[in-house]
């Protein structure tokens, strides 16, 4: 068998022409002249190296197509019938409604979230209603590498940022809601670290958390973005951006009169930091106003899992979050997005391996976040569960976006009149269909009812990822979250035990 797709994505809108695929190679196996030309092999017969990346981005979101060997559903979630842990042992206390999700998290700075949920990176889509859900319902969310590129009205001086104005609506997105709980973090990536944008965001827009960005899941190295000409490129170069081959190089000038010039392409800067320039650099950020520092780390080589780790605990960062391969939202490499990386479950398992040797050595630990293709309440109970209380929380990005389209896409059909029939049998009105505006109002008062329903929906999802892990761990008798340990895990899967066993990485036995 094959854990990876065959030669056809919805990425690219491709498909087999025939019903028998051959498993080593994903090609049809009967491949014939006169085919029309609907796989993978046969886009790139057209497009070339442009389908290294997916043509479906834009408007939509795109995640990993490969079947991974071991995930989260190798376990089931355990239950007890006696006792009670974190409230007292009677009938009226030992229930649902007492399930304690808060998470406290922040060296100097003390941020708490209303359940163990973070919203990972994003500024695609509709994250006007990704922010302020994430808001409303009490936790934190992260604006983006590059959301510079999406403010036409950007002003650089001498390769600074000096005006960013488009910076205050994604801020206010989430401002506008805030009832205390959860924190809005800017990202950074290496080029918004050499354009200053941290300085700007902080002193010029009030931003008090920056993450910064060593790689995500789906897209281990940066994008490659062609160019529409040789003019494009010069302008991409002026503003301090890589572009390959050289526009300014005078052979391709010559070229470019002649049109016979090659492609362009931008490619933003791999992250090279190291221990000296970040340790600096985040102790510069604290005293102009930052006090919470975020990492966003892949699934790398453990060599560099450790590595961020150590530095996160000598830097005091705050939060590091893991993006295990399976998840992703943007313009990521198909192969890429399927081919790389540690899944969430085994970065998870690397990770607390990790842990365990800086904590021996009494070192700070900080906030650890999950993320990778999360979408529901067990599988945040189990990412939890398997953490032995080291992980604070799980990101959910795919699905929170997918609720906050999905709530304005109603919202909009309900003006319209026009509801489909599946969300009709539960009514007819915003008020009817939108079960959980009563949580709302009970925070913000009338005014809930004008909330946009994007924002709405995200809350509303969240709501019923709360409400299951509230469900899961009174099953377990224990009425605080970071109550859970495996012993809440049930191991279906002679590789589920291995992995609890910690033979994954080490056939020996040895977890490292």
């Amino acid at each position: 068998m094959t854990y990876s797709p065959d030669l056809s994505s919805a990425f690219n809108d491709t498909h087999m022409r025939s019903r028998i695929v051959s498993v080593p190679s994903g090609l049809c196996s009967f491949c014939t002249e006169d085919c029309a030309g609907s796989c993978e092999i046969a886009l790139a017969a057209v497009l070339g190296k442009q389908t290294v990346y997916p043509t479906n981005t834009g408007n939509n979101q795109v995640a990993s197509e490969k079947r991974y060997p071991i995930d989260f559903s190798h376990f089931n979630i355990n239950g007890r019938v006696f006792g009670a842990i974190g409230v007292p042992e009677t009938y009226e206390e030992a229930s649902i409604f007492n399930v304690s999700l808060d998470r406290t998290y922040g060296v100097f700075k003390e941020v708490r979230l209303a359940m163990p949920v973070v919203l990972p990176a994003l500024i695609k889509l509709n994250w006007q209603d990704y922010f302020a859900g994430a808001a409303m319902a009490g936790v934190t969310c992260v604006i983006g590498e590059e959301a510079r590129d999406k403010d036409p009205d950007l002003v650089l001086d001498q390769g600074k940022i000096v005006d960013f104005p488009a910076l205050r609506g994604m801020l206010d997105a989430f401002r506008a809601y805030d009832r205390g709980l959860g924190q809005i973090v800017l990202q950074c990536n290496v080029e918004d670290d050499q354009l200053g944008l941290p300085e700007y965001a902080i002193q010029k827009q009030g931003v008090e958390a920056i993450e910064f960005k060593f790689g995500q899941s789906a897209k281990g190295t940066q994008p490659a973005r062609r160019l529409k000409s040789r003019k494009e490129a010069l302008e991409k170069k002026a503003l301090g951006m890589l572009v390959h081959p050289d526009p300014d190089d005078p052979d391709l000038a010559a070229k470019d009169e002649a049109g016979c010039c090659p492609d362009f392409y931008t490619y933003a800067r791999l992250p090279l930091w190291d221990e000296d320039y970040l340790m600096a650099r985040i102790a510069r950020l604290r005293e102009l106003g930052a006090p919470n520092i975020y990492f966003k780390m892949a699934g790398y080589d453990r060599s560099d899992l450790e590595r961020v780790i150590r530095l996160a605990s000598q830097a005091k960062v705050d939060m590091i979050t893991f993006d295990g391969a399976g998840g992703g939202t943007g313009y990521s490499p198909t192969k890429m997005m399927n081919e790389w990386g540690l899944p969430a479950i085994l970065m998870e398992e690397a990770v607390l391996v990790i842990l365990e040797q800086v904590r021996a050595e009494g070192g700070h630990l900080p906030a650890l976040t999950l993320t990778g293709g999360f979408s529901s309440e067990d599988q945040v109970f189990k990412a939890l569960a398997y953490g032995q209380g080291s992980f604070t929380a799980v990101g959910l990005c795919r699905s929170a976006m997918a609720a906050a389209m999905t709530g304005r896409n109603l919202g909009q059909r309900i003006r319209q009149g026009d509801i489909p029939r599946h969300m009709a049998r539960f009514g007819g009105t915003v008020q009817e269909l939108f079960a959980d505006l009563g949580d709302l109002r009970a925070l913000y008062g009338r005014k809930a009812d004008d909330f946009s329903l994007g924002a709405v929906g995200v809350f509303s999802y969240l709501n019923k990822i709360a409400f299951g892990l509230k469900h899961f761990a009174a099953l377990n008798r224990k009425f605080d979250l970071a109550l859970l340990d495996r012993s809440d895990l049930i191991p279906l899967t002679r590789d589920a035990k291995d992995l609890l066993a910690g033979r994954w990485f080490d056939l020996s036995g040895r977890s490292l």
